[in-house]
């Protein structure tokens, strides 16, 4: 099957300077802002790491402004430094929280608990905002992905990398000590090595 990857989710707005102002103030990238005839007015803005853009204007969508009340999520590496980071933009963000019945009971507000989950379990601490118009984004911690849902490693500094490559290495000797002679095929030893070590599919 062809890869169907998210490009745009189209949001739906009653001020188009307003909106523009507030997901910029937010961090996130201007791609765009284009008028044509007849009123018409597109802008584009990405959040930030993210492949996949907002979309908003005039005659852009018949939804009325502030009707995506399911949540827009964003995925974040750490809740509590996205959170604050947010509120400096000036962004009203709700406090950190997670849910009681684990990270597969989010559902509505009911079992909120305040502060992120005990076990900083993935997928399990979340925080939430409006735009100005009250479409819901949600903030969720992401630190690992379960099996299957990464189609890709993901490195966030040199470093990071330099170390996987390090323990990919140190695994590498072992194996080679094993086997008793040199690994010519070391770069697919590497390869499936470091893959599994990220979660990524065999």
């Amino acid at each position: 099957m062809q890869d169907l990857k998210l490009e745009i989710v189209v949001l739906p707005v009653s001020d188009v300077d307003r909106s523009k102002e507030f997901f910029t103030r937010a961090g996130f990238r201007e791609d765009a802002d284009f008028s044509g005839e007849g009123g018409f007015r597109v802008v584009q803005v990405t959040p930030p790491g993210s492949t996949a853009s907002i979309i908003f204007g005039s005659r852009v969508t018949d939804a009325a402004p502030g009707s995506s009340r399911g949540g827009v999520y964003l995925v974040v590496d750490d809740v509590v430094a996205a959170q604050k980071d947010l509120s400096t933009r000036g962004v009203d963000v709700s406090e950190v929280f997670h849910d009681a019945g684990g990270i597969f009971h989010h559902a509505g507000t009911e079992a909120r608990v305040p502060g992120p989950d005990p076990q900083r379990q993935s997928y399990g601490s979340f925080a939430s905002f409006t735009d100005p118009d009250g479409n819901l984004f949600v903030l969720q911690e992401v630190t690992r992905r379960l099996p299957g849902r990464v189609g890709h490693a993901i490195y966030h500094s040199v470093g990071e990398l330099e170390q996987a490559l390090r323990d990919a290495a140190a695994a590498h000797g072992r194996h080679e000590q094993e086997i008793g002679r040199e690994d010519p095929d070391w770069p697919a030893w590497y390869a499936a090595y470091m893959a599994k070590a990220a979660g990524l599919p065999a």
